[in-house]
């Protein structure tokens, strides 16, 4: 898996904060991924824009450009749902963030619209509702997040604008985002670049990176991602989704087709943790009867077997 992305990509995230992998996911997976797109959105754009931006003005947050987002488990199938712990989105993660265990915080598919909404928005970092304080100067104390590109977007399509972190430090660090102040954004924007690419491209940011959504103005466009997440597993400080909060959401297709290592990600335990025993299995196995706890179960077995 290591072969989607190169040192050298790795290397450029490091010292740019963002970086575009063209040609990361395959054809196939690809297909099936999109293929749920369409399953669960079921609508295609309109002819002509919507634009509210006014004169002068970067963009504006309006709650209609989130209206596309649904956060996993979505019903679907498991090509969708398993995106965000695709094997090797978990290994660059861990190499990002040197560290051997790492969490998904955060998953949400994320179909736009031409029409829907005017999908410009002001630049902005993501720190100020990932953690309460700031992003970190260790990269082992921050996060990663994916953008996971599932159709062909093209500047007419909403492509995200982002600015590098050491073109940014030429005009302001992350913590100007709390002054809103808007000379700050006509600053940036000589310095805005996109990451406009073809289906199966993966877009690669920090929290501390200066970035924004673009409208969608291809008649009938639409865009499809996959915004995806991680942060150290040890690390409180980052956060987004409470998995157990949406217990409603269809988790059997996460953990009937999830390997072991997919679920730690989401934060269950691994086997071989004290934590299983025969009575949380017999209690797991009840609230997810199709999924497959041999590993689990080989885990407990042996641990008696040498207690014995």
């Amino acid at each position: 898996m290591q072969d989607r992305y190169t040192p050298a990509q790795l290397d450029t995230w490091r010292r740019d904060g963002v970086v575009l992998i063209p040609d990361f996911f395959t054809a196939d997976e690809v297909a099936a991924v999109t293929a749920d797109f369409r399953q669960v959105f079921d609508r295609t754009g309109a002819d002509d824009p919507l634009v509210k931006k006014k004169d002068g003005e970067v963009g504006r947050f309006k709650p209609a450009q989130f209206k596309g987002v649904q956060s996993v488990p979505i019903d679907c199938s498991p090509a969708l749902n398993l995106l965000g712990v695709h094997p090797a989105l978990v290994g660059f993660a861990k190499a990002a963030l040197t560290s051997d265990e790492v969490h998904l915080y955060q998953c949400q598919a994320w179909a736009k619209f031409t029409g829907e909404a005017d999908y410009e928005q002001p630049f902005h970092c993501d720190y100020v509702n990932h953690t309460l304080t700031a992003p970190s100067d260790d990269a082992h104390l921050n996060s990663v997040t994916f953008i996971c590109i599932f159709s062909d977007v093209t500047e007419a399509h909403g492509p995200t604008h982002y600015v590098t972190r050491p073109d940014s430090l030429k005009v302001a660090g992350p913590e100007a985002t709390l002054s809103g102040d808007p000379a700050v954004q006509q600053q940036l924007k000589p310095y805005e670049r996109s990451a406009a690419g073809p289906a199966g491209s993966l877009f690669v940011y920090g929290i501390d990176i200066w970035h924004r959504g673009t409208n969608l103005v291809a008649p009938g466009g639409h865009r499809y991602v996959m915004t995806v997440c991680f942060k150290n597993a040890r690390n409180s400080a980052i956060d987004f989704h409470a998995w157990q909060f949406h217990h409603t959401q269809p988790w059997r297709h996460i953990f009937d087709h999830a390997t072991p290592d997919q679920l730690a990600c989401f934060g269950v335990q691994r086997p071989g943790d004290p934590f299983w025993t025969e009575t949380t299995l017999a209690r797991a196995q009840t609230r997810y009867p199709n999924w497959d706890m041999t590993p689990y179960r080989e885990a407990v077995a042996r641990r008696e077997k040498a207690l014995a």
